[in-house]
């Protein structure tokens, strides 16, 4: 049963320091006193005493202009991945995927407007980024993130597309809320997602959904691909079967 939360029961200050926390990504490792107040909206003094906070904690570093997290930060990443056997779970049947097709497979979950890594079994290197547990792509334009999202409810779905930024990665991104709907349904007739070079080019992926015993999705497994290496046909007709046979099998065991 899922439990009621009211505005009164939120405590704003773990909320700030979580905001803080989130600041750094990818893209933005190194921020100072001033993109941190910016990015999450804080006054610079409320953001100091946040960033001091985690800095004397040992969650965060400063080098007299710019703050960075420190590998401290992954206590609260492991917290989730030690309390939850999916990704164990999970691990065996990618690692078959990947075995028998030769190419690179992985799991993730739904955050927010991103998908999260949990399990990954990679044969080669085949994005211009670093993947592994815990990375982070926006959900719309993945074929992980699509699996998922084509079995929202259209109110859940309306809430999504009213706070998600549906920037283009490539020239090939969908980036119309009304064309990645129709890439959506698409999904859901067809049972798995293909994203063709929308996330980064050269990168072909296919997803298909992993349901409980319930029917609810949780989560996506995938397999991708070197747009070069095989047509998006190809992909199908060799990577569809191995997927959907291990969908079966996990069905019974999330």
């Amino acid at each position: 049963m899922k439990t009621e939360f009211l505005e009164r029961d939120m405590v704003s200050g773990l909320k700030n320091g979580l905001d803080v926390i989130e600041a750094f990504d990818d893209r933005r490792p190194r921020l100072s006193l001033t993109d941190v107040a910016q990015i999450t909206g804080l006054s610079r003094a409320a953001a100091r005493r946040y960033l001091l906070t985690l800095t004397r904690l040992g969650y965060a570093e400063h080098d007299g202009k710019f703050f960075s997290l420190t590998p401290k930060i992954l206590r609260l990443g492991y917290a989730y991945l030690s309390s939850t056997s999916l990704p164990v779970r999970i691990q065996p049947f990618l690692e078959r995927v990947s075995e028998t097709t030769g190419e690179s497979s992985s799991a993730a979950v739904l955050d927010d407007t991103d998908v999260v890594y949990i399990a990954r079994s990679a044969t080669r290197r085949i994005m211009s980024i670093g993947l592994g547990i815990g990375s982070r792509l926006p959900a719309f334009c993945t074929s992980l993130g699509r699996a998922i999202l084509a079995w929202k409810d259209p109110a859940w779905l309306d809430a999504y597309f009213r706070r998600v930024p549906l920037e283009a990665r490539t020239p090939w991104t969908l980036t119309e809320e009304a064309a990645v709907r129709a890439a959506l349904e698409e999904v859901r007739r067809r049972g798995y997602a293909l994203v063709d070079e929308e996330l980064e080019l050269g990168l072909r992926s296919m997803a298909v959904p992993v349901q409980n015993a319930k029917g609810e999705v949780v989560c996506a497994i995938n397999i991708s691909i070197q747009a070069s290496r095989m047509t998006a046909d190809e992909l199908v007709a060799s990577a569809l079967p191995v997927l959907t046979s291990v969908h079966g099998e996990l069905r019974r065991l999330v």
